[in-house]
């Protein structure tokens, strides 16, 4: 009577040595000793309640029982060879679908959207799903392969790659500051108007003495995005505090202009975070590679 208790290793050992037409064989194949694959026969036709190999001192044959279940298990383990091999291979060859998680504006726009579109030229088997949503995303729960985020990363969850570090300012159009009192401290801050993004505690940095100072910043504007805080800002509406990346043209050409001399932001570092797989597939690791090159170079 059939049990579901059989060892598939025992039905593995019974093939080969059905296909190999003796036990010797058998053993070397699977590196184990000869008794040991006696063993795992007798222990399946136990199992089975069958006979399915007649043995002499000089001869090996099948018994019908023994016929049929080779000729099943034949095809049932090339099918299971093949998945594990169309595993193996979508570990280690460069293709199939990432889907990736980024912070938007000219980081996520430009940067990292050019440097995946090199990416696809290089390996054209691989597919790329980018999304911008600002939330911040459970790489299981949301199904993301990588995530690309600025600050600290305090889930130990993932692994984190450092990718660049980011300098950020505190800028405002000329008109607003000439409309108002100099700033030379960021208490002061609380007697202005700010435009805000997500972050609404703004930590500073003295130049000289190091000194640090958190504030808590009322926006009369908040948004997410990069680009609406920066067009605000040039309106007049108030002080924003942005990446230096976001607005070189402005700040070159003076529309925007750097609100103190004394005290800075620390840099925000950018890193992308992925899962911790130890089997990770290779178009992950080409990937998160190919990001730390670009931002590197």
């Amino acid at each position: 009577m059939y049990h579901s208790s059989i060892n598939l290793l025992d039905v593995r050992a019974f093939v080969l040595v059905a296909n190999l037409g003796n036990f010797t064989k058998a053993a070397e194949a699977l590196d184990v000793s000869r008794s040991h694959v006696s063993r795992q026969i007798q222990s399946l036709e136990k199992q089975m309640g069958v006979s399915l190999l007649i043995r002499t001192t000089r001869t090996m044959k099948l018994t019908e029982a023994g016929k049929a279940l080779l000729s099943s298990c034949d095809v049932a383990l090339q099918s299971i060879d093949q998945a594990v091999y169309a595993a193996i291979d979508d570990v280690e060859e460069v293709r199939g679908s990432i889907k990736i998680n980024c912070v938007g504006g000219y980081i996520g726009e430009e940067l990292v959207a050019n440097y995946l579109a090199q990416f696809l030229l290089k390996y054209p088997e691989v597919h790329v799903e980018l999304d911008f949503s600002s939330h911040r995303v459970d790489l299981l729960e949301d199904e993301f392969d990588l995530a690309i985020r600025m600050g600290e990363l305090p889930d130990s969850n993932y692994i984190a790659r450092h990718l660049t570090d980011i300098e950020m300012q505190t800028l405002a159009s000329p008109d607003y500051l000439e409309q108002q009192p100099k700033l030379t401290h960021p208490r002061e801050l609380k007697q202005h108007k700010c435009i805000t993004g997500s972050v609404t505690k703004w930590r500073f940095v003295n130049r000289t003495s190091q000194e640090v100072f958190e504030t808590s910043i009322n926006g009369a504007l908040k948004c997410k995005n990069g680009r609406v805080l920066i067009n605000a800002a040039k309106c007049g509406l108030g002080l924003i505090r942005v990446p230096t990346l976001y607005c070189e043209q402005e700040l070159q050409l003076g529309i925007l202009k750097p609100v103190f001399e004394e005290w800075g932001i620390e840099l925000v570092p950018l890193s992308v975070i992925y899962h911790r797989d130890k089997y990770q597939p290779r178009k992950i690791r080409e990937c998160i590679q190919h990001l730390i090159a670009c931002f590197s170079a």
